[in-house]
């Protein structure tokens, strides 16, 4: 993995430390914690908003980069 890969999964580990682990605690039980984490990346990879889709939430991009090609002319 480059410096680059490293530091970006370093950043994203802190974010979901800060975000999940120290703000939503104490926790009761692993369950409890599997639940925080699955909606917290279902949060992060689907609704929020995406600096670098104009802020715009990555399932609201996606399902407007697929109508776009439904909406394409097809050609032969």
């Amino acid at each position: 993995m480059t410096d680059h890969a490293n530091a970006m999964a370093e950043a994203l580990n802190g974010t979901f430390k800060a975000e999940v682990i120290e703000h939503q605690g104490p926790w009761r039980d692993f369950d409890e914690v599997e639940r925080a984490v699955f909606q917290w990346v279902a949060w992060y990879n689907g609704e929020r908003l995406h600096s670098a889709l104009g802020y715009v939430p990555p399932d609201e991009y996606e399902q407007v980069y697929w109508a776009s090609l439904e909406e394409a002319p097809q050609t032969a």
